[in-house]
């Protein structure tokens, strides 16, 4: 079985720009993809390192004497590269959102598509925090504002409402319970496209995704030499506008301080204009990579 297929594999290494001696770190190993091509470009003095926060993702790690394997969070990154003794890095790579593995893996709760599955997400399975006790425990309000920030959905309120309705008669404990609870709002036609903006809220609230990825971000600032590289796949606007406004600006919303002579003090600057998407042949033989964007940025 296939765990998981790379998106923009080739244009991902280039944009790295390996240097065979450097040090790398793939912050999502997932399943070894891109691992397994920065390995193929290093040295026997290069070394990787290569995080998941899941143990089923980090059992496909190959053996090789250049590569460190360490579960945990990319929130804590600069914590685990200190563990194994480095404080600089020459390069760092982020591929975002969900594994085939984890959407295929029906127990794991994150498709709609599996009715019986039980409301988990969970990208740590270690993890306290589940979509069930989202569902469950969360005041409407803040269902309303996940829902309208991290599903951008226009009827967030009704939404939170027919949750909030439905978890007074019974736990809302599986994938299909759930759908039934909001089927009012779901729109006829449009089925798929809605409950997978519903399901995404929930995974990036029970992730705390994008608190992770500004953290990481943050981090990288601190971690890479000048010239060392950040590369970032996202597969969803909100994860990508953080992405392109901090490689712009320095920071996640507004604009940077200009000096008298309209020059931006910022700690990245881009390698294109534009995200790099996928062509039509890759969306052919792996669909999942549809929605890929690509952004490269070089440390200044």
């Amino acid at each position: 079985m296939i765990y998981h297929t790379p998106a923009l594999l080739n244009e991902t290494i280039e944009g790295l720009n390996i240097l065979p001696d450097g040090v790398y770190v793939d912050v999502t190993f997932g399943g070894g993809g891109h691992s397994r091509a920065i390995l193929e470009r290093l040295s026997a003095k290069g070394c990787l390192v290569a995080l998941d926060q899941d143990a089923d993702a980090l059992a496909n790690a190959p053996a090789d004497e250049r590569l460190i394997v360490q579960r945990g969070n990319f929130r804590f990154l600069r914590n685990y590269l200190a563990h194994h003794g480095f404080r600089k890095v020459d390069g760092i790579l982020a591929d975002l959102g969900v594994s085939s593995h984890h959407f295929d893996q029906a127990v794991r709760g994150f498709s709609f598509r599996n009715a019986d599955a039980s409301l988990d997400m969970r990208m740590n399975t270690s993890a306290q925090l589940t979509a069930k006790d989202v569902v469950n425990r969360y005041p409407e309000d803040r269902l309303r504002e996940i829902f309208a920030q991290y599903g951008e959905l226009t009827d967030a309120a009704r939404l939170a409402r027919q949750i909030v309705t439905a978890r007074q008669d019974t736990v809302i404990e599986r994938c299909g319970q759930l759908i039934e609870a909001i089927g009012k709002c779901i729109p006829r036609g449009a089925e798929n496209k809605y409950l997978a903006k519903v399901f995404q809220a929930l995974r990036i609230e029970t992730n705390r995704e994008l608190e992770n990825l500004k953290s990481l971000l943050m981090q990288s600032v601190e971690l890479l030499p000048q010239g060392g590289r950040l590369v970032i796949i996202a597969y969803h606007s909100l994860e990508d506008r953080l992405t392109k406004n901090f490689f712009k600006n320095g920071m996640f919303e507004g604009n940077a301080d200009k000096d008298i002579y309209g020059n931006v003090d910022v700690p990245f600057r881009t390698v294109n204009n534009r995200a790099i998407v996928p062509t039509d042949g890759e969306i052919a033989i792996n669909n999942r990579a549809r929605s890929a964007k690509l952004r490269i940025g070089i440390r200044n």
